[in-house]
């Protein structure tokens, strides 16, 4: 199956509907973009690994509808004497009979197996994603002065970088934010991403590409609308006919987070030697939303080798991924990329690529003014009697005295000290000066 250019996927979507994207429904085989052959053997291997399944369970596990498809598809493998039934229910359809794989079934299932273990939700064709991708993309909302006040109101920020931010998400491609550790970078990462996370979107469990499938769908980086919580719409749907395509699963926008384990192959299609079958990389299960790089720069890879390889994709919103036959596909890159390091920039990237990324944002200190509010504001989350008297002892010993910066974070830790022994004392936790210095010393490390 051939993947579509970029300039044919952008004519077809701006054929379709401008107002988003709902995956039309199934009602032939035709309809899946794949070969009934490479169906069998999906259905096949389902029977494999379940044994005894109802014609409604095995599309539940296929992801189609049972009329018009997956009936179609046992009834090619009962021909064939692949599968046979077992036991049947009068009246209630062929979708309530009991299938089970025959001997000549489970040889061509193990021949199927060779070739791929993957035995889950069939795949949408890629030119079906990239479309999908496209069209989701002209959908996102742009946020405003009062949408950003809202979101962030749980920070302290100064104006600067709060005008900054906003252009920042609208722009939808990358930020690059740096400042030394402690002052939240991290924290409003994941806050516009909890904000952009409030649109939802479609995304299918599984990609085809040739015959090759790339798994697409994952637990831990998607989270699922809340009233979608089963394998496509429903049993129900399902059994009957679903309105939209059931291989598609309604998830909130991603907000992907990496750190120092990213590595140069996470970033390409992660091929599963044993289990013959693709992961897809971060950057695309992140289309449509955000892939924040965190701690950019303690990867185990060099800086340049990381920034080299996203040059392409954010100059030209396109990425291209290997197969490991050595073919390349094409795919749409609608991330916000989100670079955090407290590392100097100058030692990370060079002019040339900084000119690339489209946001530079310094989050840096916080005044003393922020500083105060912060302390009374985590004061209060904690339970714990603010005290400017307090604070002013803690700023004079322990930050202008030994000339030590302040960070936001800070009065966080700090009042968690004071908590802990308090506790430990039978006490209640107060800003007096013994205890600031109890907290302190426990806290304060010289460098």
């Amino acid at each position: 199956m051939s993947v579509l250019g970029t300039q044919q996927v952008q004519q077809r979507a701006a054929a379709s509907q401008p107002q988003g994207f709902l995956p039309p429904p199934i009602t032939r085989i035709e309809d899946t973009g794949l070969s009934q052959l490479w169906l069998q053997d999906l259905a096949l291997k389902i029977l494999y690994f379940g044994g005894y399944l109802n014609g409604f369970q095995l599309a539940e596990a296929i992801a189609l509808p049972f009329a018009g498809v997956v009936e179609h598809i046992v009834e090619a493998l009962k021909r064939d004497k692949l599968v046979e039934v077992k036991t049947s229910q009068m009246g209630l359809g062929e979708g309530s009979y009991l299938y089970a794989i025959t001997g000549a079934g489970v040889a061509r299932a193990r021949e199927a197996l060779d070739r791929s273990q993957y035995a889950g939700p069939a795949p949408v064709p890629i030119e079906s994603y990239n479309e999908s991708i496209l069209r989701q993309g002209r959908g996102r909302t742009s946020v405003t002065q009062r949408t950003m006040r809202k979101t962030l109101s749980h920070l302290v920020l100064s104006e600067r970088t709060f005008g900054q931010i906003g252009p920042a998400v609208n722009s939808g491609t990358s930020m690059f934010m740096y400042g030394p550790p402690g002052n939240g970078k991290t924290t409003i990462a994941r806050a516009i991403g909890k904000m952009t996370g409030a649109e939802n979107m479609y995304i299918p469990y599984s990609i085809d590409i040739g015959g090759q499938v790339v798994k697409m769908y994952d637990t831990v980086n998607h989270q699922l609308v809340p009233d979608e919580n089963t394998t496509a719409a429903g049993t129900g749907s399902l059994r009957s006919g679903s309105r939209r395509d059931p291989r598609w699963v309604h998830i909130r926008r991603p907000f992907i987070m990496v750190g120092g384990e990213l590595t140069m192959a996470g970033l390409d299609l992660v091929f599963d030697d044993t289990n013959k079958f693709y992961e897809a990389p971060f950057q695309v299960k992140s289309n449509g939303g955000i892939l924040l790089i965190d701690d950019f720069g303690r990867q185990q890879v060099r800086p340049r080798d990381l920034l080299n390889r996203w040059i392409v994709p954010l100059e030209n919103r396109i990425d291209y991924l290997t197969l490991h036959t050595g073919r390349k596909v094409e795919v749409p890159f609608d991330v916000l990329v989100i670079f955090s390091t407290n590392l100097p920039p100058r030692d990370l990237v060079d002019e040339a690529f900084l000119r690339r990324l489209r946001h530079k944002i310094e989050i840096g200190d916080p005044s003393y003014e922020d500083f105060r509010e912060i302390f009374k504001r985590f004061a209060q989350m904690k339970k714990v009697p603010y005290s400017d008297q307090g604070l002013a002892y803690l700023l004079q010993e322990w930050y202008i005295k030994p000339n030590r910066k302040l960070r936001a974070s800070h009065p966080r830790d700090i009042l968690d000290q004071i908590i802990d022994i308090s506790s430990y004392l039978a006490v209640e936790p107060t800003m007096d000066r013994d205890m600031i210095d109890r907290a302190a010393e426990a806290y304060f490390v010289d460098l």
